[in-house]
C-alpha cells in the first residue's frame, strides 16, 4: 500500500520527525527514516526506543505517530496518479487484496479514498503476522485467505524488503520505481516507472 497506492512514504518520515521533535529530540534522534521503508512502525519505534529509552512506552509512541500520519494523509488523499483506474481494472481480472505492514487504522484511512476498500477483500497489516517484510509472512498470509497459491499470485512493491519477502514467497513481482530507483529493485521480476506498465503486464490476454 504505501509507496504503491499511496505516496505515504515521505509522509511516514514527516510524521515520524514532527513526534520525535516535539518529544524534544529535535534533529538529534539518530535514525534515517528511509532505513526502515517497507518494515514496520513498530521495527522503528522498538529500534528508538532501545536506542534513547523514553519516558513513553512504545505503544504510546506507536499511538501518538498513527495519529499524525493519518491527519496527514487525510488531508493530503496523496493516491499515485493512475493507480485507481488501474485497480479498477484489475478487479475485473483479479482477486486483490492489501498486505501491507502499515497498521490497520492506517490502511484503513487510505482505503476510505476514492472508495478503494470494495476493490480488496483481503487486508493483512503488520499487526497480521509475526514477522514483517521482507519475510514473506504477510504476502503469505493473503495468498491464503484469498485461497490462491503463491505461485499464480503477483506481488506489486516499492521498496526493497518488500521485493525480498514476495520473491521469497515464491511469487512473482512488480516493483515500482516510485521510492528507489530501478537499480536497487533489479531483484524484481519487473521493474516498471509507471501504472500503465503495470496494467500492460497484468492485463494483457
Amino acid at each position: 500500500m504505501d509507496g504503491v497506492i499511496v505516496d505515504s512514504e515521505p509522509r511516514h518520515e514527516r510524521a515520524f520527525l514532527e513526534v520525535v521533535r516535539e518529544l524534544g529530540y529535535g534533529d538529534n534522534h539518530g535514525f534515517t527514516v528511509t532505513d526502515y521503508i517497507g518494515r514496520t512502525d513498530q521495527d522503528l519505534w522498538a529500534a528508538f526506543v532501545a536506542r534513547h529509552k523514553p519516558a513513553q512506552t512504545l505503544p504510546q509512541l506507536l499511538a501518538m505517530k498513527r495519529q499524525r500520519v493519518i491527519e496527514i494523509l487525510r488531508r493530503d488523499q496523496p493516491l499515485f496518479e493512475g493507480l485507481v483506474k488501474l485497480v479498477e481494472k484489475l478487479a475485473l481480472k483479479y482477486p486483490l487484496a492489501i498486505a501491507s505492514g502499515s497498521e490497520r487504522l492506517v490502511i484503513q484511512e487510505v482505503l476510505e479514498f476514492e472508495g478503494l476498500r470494495r476493490f480488496f477483500p483481503v487486508v493483512v497489516s503488520g499487526a497480521d503476522i509475526s514477522r514483517g517484510k521482507p519475510a514473506p509472512d504477510i504476502f503469505l498470509r493473503a495468498a491464503d485467505l484469498l485461497g490462491i497459491a503463491p505461485a499464480n499470485c503477483w506481488v506489486i512493491e516499492d521498496s526493497k524488503p518488500g521485493v525480498a519477502g514476495g520473491l521469497a514467497a515464491g511469487m512473482r513481482v512488480i516493483a515500482i520505481t516510485n521510492t528507489h530507483p530501478a537499480a536497487e529493485l533489479a531483484h524484481a521480476t519487473h521493474v516498471v516507472s509507471s501504472y500503465e506498465e503495470i496494467g500492460r503486464l497484468l492485463l494483457r490476454d
